[in-house]
C-alpha cells in the first residue's frame, strides 16, 4: 500500500493532534512518559518533513476535501511544491528539537509538572502543519488560530513570573489584531471570487451557468478575476497580518518580550520556523492567489525587510539578555528573507522570472538556514541556561571550559547566522547580494536607486550581525568565569547535545553541498515564477553554485571547506611540532598585577562603540553613580553603571495607544458606581434615547 505525500502529510498532522490529549490524559510527569511523548512527536515531525521533502521533489499538487467544518463549508487540502517546502523546514526543525527537548523537559519536569507543556507542544507543531497544508480561508484561519492559542500558552508556561503575563498578552493582542487583517483579505479575495461557476469555465457549473463557486476556496481566489484596487487591498491586509506574526518594524514589540521568556524548545520553533508560517502566507497570496502585482509592492516588501534587518541587527548588538539578542537577530534575519521576497516581486513585476527565480531561491535557502541555525543557537541558549539559571550574558564567562560540546556547536550557529563560509548563511546571503547585482537597467528611477542602497544596506546588516555574534559567544563563553555560581556550570544531556550536533551538521550541510539544494528546490520558484535556476546553479556540478551566469559569479561551498580543513590540520602539525618550543605563561596583565572577571569586556561595554554611532536609533538611558563617596571624585571606592536601551517604536507608535486605551478604560470606569439608583437611571435614559430616535 502506497502513501501519497498528502497522505504522508495528514498522517502526521494526525499524531500531533492525537499526542495533545494523550499527553495530558497521561500526565507526563515520569521520565519515561517524557521521553516516549517527544519521540512520538520527534516522528510525526520527521514524516511531515518527508512528505513535505517528497512534494517539492517531484513537484507535484495532492489535494483533498475533509468532512469537517461548518456545514456546506468543508476543510479542503492541498500540498505543492510551495507548501511542501515549508512542510519540510517546519518538520526537520520540529523533528530536532523534539529530540533535543527530551532531555531538556526531563530536567524542567524535577521543578514542575509539564504536561500542560507536552500537549500544548504537539498541538503548537500540528497548528503550523495545518497552515501550510490549508487551502480554504476557514481551514487557514482555525489553524492560525490553533497555532496562536497553543503559542500563547507555552510562552505563558512559567505564568508565576509577571514578564512571562505581560509577553504573553502583548503576543496574543498583536497576533490578533494580525489574524483580523488576514481575515479580511481572504475576506476581499472570497469576495470577488464568488462568482457564477460556468462564467470561470469549471466543473460542476448547472447549464443556466449560475452556480455559485465557493469563493472562500483558494483554488477559487486563484481563478477570480481581481481588479488591481481591491487586489492592493487584499495585498496590503495580508502584509500587515502575515507581518505582525512575523515580527516586522515597526509590528516587532511582542517578539522580544515572548520568545526570550518561553522554554527554550519553544523558543527555537517559534523564531525558526512559526516566523516562517508567515512569510509562507505573505508568498501565497502575493505569488498564488494574486499573481500579478505591481512594482512597488515589491518596493515597499523591499524596504520594511531592509529596515526590519538594519534596526534588528543594532538592537541585537545592544543586549545583554542572551535570548533576547537571539529574538532581534529574528527580526534581522526576516528582514533579509523579505529583502529577498521584495527582490522577487520587483523582477517579476518587469517580466524578468529568471532574476525573479534568484531572489526567491535566495529567500527560501534563508528560510531553511535560518530555521537551522536560529533553533541551533536556541537550543544552546537553553543548555545555557539549563547549566548555569542565568540568561545575564554579563554573568557568564568562561564556560568553554565546562560545556564542552555546547561552547563549539554554539560557535557553529554564530558563524552560521553571521554569514562566514563554509556555513549555510553565508550562500543564503550571497544569493541575496547576486540578486542586487545582478540586476538589469530597470525602467524606473526609484527601483534604480532603492537596489543600490538595499545592497549597502544588507552588507552593514551583514556587519553588524557578526559583530553581535562575536559579542555573544565572546561575552557567554569565553574569558574567565564572571560570577562564583559559573564554577558549578554542565555540559548538557545526550539528547540536548545530539539535537545540536545535528543542527550543526545541517548548517554545515546547507553551506557545501547549495546546488544540491537548490536543485531539489528547483519546482518552487518553477511553480511561482514560471522560471528557475537550476539548470545554471549546477552546470558545473553539484562542487559548484553559479546563478545566472558562471561568468559573472561563482561560489564552491566544498572546496572552500577543504581549504579551511587543509589549512587547519597544516596549522595543527607545526603546532604540533613545535610543542617543544612554546612556552605557556600568565597573560599579559598591562602592568597591573591584580586584574580580576570584573575587569573583563561586557556585552554593553563591546557595544558602546556602536551605540554611540547609532545613538539615534535608540532610546539609551545610561547612569554613572559613584558609591559610596570617597575624599576625592577621582578615587572612587565603587562605580555603579546602568544602562537601558529602549524601543523608540514603543514610545512613539504603541505607547499612546496603551495610555488612551487606559484613560479609555478608567472613563468606562466611572459609570461603575455600585448604587443601584445610577444603573436604574441608566436604563431609563437609554429607554428614552431609543423612543426618542427609532421610530
Amino acid at each position: 500500500m502506497s502513501f501519497s505525500p498528502l497522505d504522508l502529510a495528514a498522517i502526521s498532522v494526525a499524531v500531533m493532534l492525537l499526542l495533545a490529549p494523550a499527553a495530558a490524559v497521561s500526565g507526563s510527569r515520569t521520565p519515561l512518559m517524557v521521553t516516549i511523548c517527544f519521540m512520538l512527536a520527534a516522528i510525526g515531525s520527521l514524516l511531515g518533513a518527508y512528505a513535505g521533502a517528497m512534494a517539492v521533489a517531484s513537484g507535484s499538487v495532492g489535494s483533498a476535501v475533509l468532512a469537517v467544518g461548518l456545514p456546506d463549508l468543508p476543510f479542503h487540502m492541498r500540498l505543492d511544491p510551495l507548501s511542501g517546502f515549508f512542510m519540510t523546514v517546519v518538520g526537520l526543525l520540529s523533528f530536532i528539537v523534539s529530540i533535543y527537548s527530551i532531555g531538556y523537559v526531563k530536567a524542567i519536569a524535577k521543578h514542575r509538572p509539564v504536561t500542560r507543556l507536552i500537549a500544548f507542544y504537539a498541538l503548537f507543531i500540528a497548528g503550523m502543519f495545518m497552515v501550510i497544508l490549508a487551502d480554504d480561508a476557514l481551514f487557514f484561519l482555525v489553524s492560525w488560530e490553533i497555532m496562536a492559542a497553543a503559542s500563547y500558552f507555552l510562552v505563558l508556561f512559567e505564568d508565576e513570573r509577571i514578564e512571562n503575563r505581560r509577553a504573553a498578552f502583548l503576543y496574543m493582542v498583536v497576533a490578533h489584531v494580525g489574524a483580523i487583517a488576514i481575515l479580511l483579505s481572504f475576506g476581499v479575495l472570497a469576495g470577488i471570487a464568488t462568482v457564477p461557476a460556468a462564467g470561470l469555465g469549471l466543473a460542476g457549473a448547472d447549464p443556466a451557468g449560475f452556480t455559485a463557486f465557493r469563493g472562500y476556496t483558494f483554488d477559487a481566489m486563484r481563478h477570480a478575476n481581481v481588479t488591481p484596487g481591491w487586489a492592493t487591498a487584499a495585498f496590503l491586509l495580508a502584509f500587515f497580518g502575515f507581518g505582525a506574526k512575523a515580527g516586522i518594524i515597526p509590528l516587532h514589540v511582542w517578539l522580544p518580550e515572548a520568545h526570550p521568556v518561553a522554554p527554550s524548545n519553544v523558543s527555537a520553533l517559534m523564531s525558526g520556523v512559526m516566523l516562517k508560517t508567515a512569510i509562507y502566507g505573505i508568498l501565497r497570496v502575493t505569488f498564488d492567489l494574486v499573481r500579478v502585482f505591481p512594482w512597488w509592492w515589491g518596493a515597499l516588501v523591499l524596504v520594511m525587510g531592509l529596515v526590519s534587518a538594519v534596526i534588528g541587527a543594532l538592537f541585537a548588538m545592544m543586549q545583554g539578555d542572551l535570548k533576547r539578542l537571539l529574538a532581534w537577530s529574528s527580526v534581522e534575519n526576516v528582514g533579509i528573507i523579505l529583502i529577498g521576497t521584495g527582490l522577487a516581486m520587483i523582477y517579476a513585476s518587469f517580466n524578468s522570472p529568471v532574476l525573479a527565480s534568484l531572489a526567491l531561491i535566495a529567500a527560501l535557502y534563508h528560510c531553511l538556514n535560518h530555521a537551522m541555525f536560529k533553533g541551533l543557537l536556541f537550543m544552546g541558549a537553553g543548555s545555557v541556561l539549563h547549566a548555569t539559571g542565568e540568561r545575564d550574558m554579563d554573568r557568564m564567562g568562561g564556560l568553554i571550559h565546562k560545556m564542552r560540546w555546547t561552547a563549539p556547536l554554539f560557535l557553529v550557529g554564530c558563524v552560521s547566522i553571521s554569514g562566514l563560509p563554509p556555513f549555510n548563511g553565508f550562500v543564503s546571503e550571497w544569493l541575496t547580494f547576486q540578486a542586487f547585482l545582478l540586476s538589469p537597467a530597470i525602467p524606473n528611477q526609484i527601483i534604480r536607486l532603492l537596489i543600490p542602497m538595499g545592497a549597502a544596506l544588507l552588507a552593514l546588516t551583514a556587519a553588524l550581525a557578526g559583530a553581535a555574534f562575536v559579542k555573544a559567544f565572546g561575552v557567554t563563553f569565553l574569558g574567565h568565569a564572571r560570577t562564583p555560581g559559573i564554577g558549578a556550570a554542565h555540559d548538557s544531556s545526550r539528547t540536548m547535545k545530539l539535537a545540536m550536533a545535528l543542527a550543526a551538521a545541517l548548517c554545515l550541510a546547507l553551506g557545501v553541498l547549495p546546488s544540491v539544494v537548490i536543485d531539489w528546490m528547483d519546482s518552487v520558484p518553477q511553480q511561482l515564477t514560471g522560471s528557475s535556476i537550476s539548470g545554471s546553479a549546477g552546470a558545473f556540478g553539484w562542487m559548484w553554485l553559479t546563478p545566472v551566469a558562471s561568468e559573472r559569479a561563482s561560489y564552491s561551498g566544498a572546496a572552500t571547506f577543504l581549504v579551511i580543513l587543509l589549512v587547519t590540520a597544516v596549522v595543527w602539525l607545526l603546532l604540533r611540532v613545535r610543542a617543544g618550543s612554546i612556552r605557556r605563561a600568565a597573560i599579559w596583565d598591562c602592568g597591573f598585577e591584580k586584574l580580576t572577571p570584573r575587569m573583563q569586556y561586557t556585552s554593553a561595554s563591546f557595544a558602546m562603540p556602536i551605540r554611540r554611532i547609532f545613538s539615534f536609533a535608540f532610546g539609551v538611558r545610561e547612569r554613572v553613580k559613584l558609591v559610596p563617596q570617597a575624599a576625592h571624585r577621582a578615587f572612587p571606592s565603587r562605580i555603579q553603571y546602568a544602562i537601558r536601551i529602549s524601543d523608540r517604536f514603543w514610545m512613539w507608535l504603541y505607547r499612546p495607544i496603551v495610555d488612551a486605551s487606559f484613560w479609555a478604560a478608567r472613563l468606562a470606569g466611572m459609570l461603575q458606581q455600585g448604587r443601584i439608583r445610577s444603573y436604574l437611571i441608566y436604563s431609563f435614559v437609554t429607554i428614552i434615547v431609543l423612543l426618542l430616535f427609532l421610530k
